[in-house]
């Protein structure tokens, strides 16, 4: 839920890929965009536009299509399959958006969450 807007780009951000484990482990999204500066992201309008196109249907970046394929299981589990650092970088990037790009927040939710089912459930963690 949380990831729906990190997801919002969260791209935030492009941690949120998808790799099918083959042991009896529960299935978790990838790791290898966790090492991604994510404040680097947030602050330059270059690569954060870069990373919204994407999840809007546009052209992406190398890691954000599997970000865009995932947001929406993400959104439906409450990042369960996130690693922690998957679930740090959402909360910050909710937070960001939120806090200065709510045109750009509000699309994202629109577009992932257009009946508001996954809406308040990451607004309360991203306001304690």
């Amino acid at each position: 839920m949380k990831l729906a807007l990190f997801c919002c780009l969260l791209g935030l951000v492009a941690a949120v890929s998808a790799q099918s484990e083959k042991s009896e482990k529960p299935e978790k999204y990838t790791t290898k965009y966790d090492y991604i500066n994510v404040d680097e992201i947030l602050s330059n309008d270059r690569l954060f536009n870069s990373y919204y196109k994407c999840l809007m249907g546009g052209k992406c970046t190398p890691g954000g299509p599997e970000l865009r394929t995932h947001l929406p299981d993400a959104l439906q589990t409450n990042c369960s399959k996130c690693s922690e650092k998957q679930k740090e970088f959402s909360d910050k990037v909710i937070k960001h958006l939120m806090d200065n790009k709510p045109e750009e927040f509000s699309a994202l939710v629109k577009k992932y969450d257009p009946e508001g089912i996954y809406k308040d459930a990451f607004k309360p963690k991203h306001n304690q």
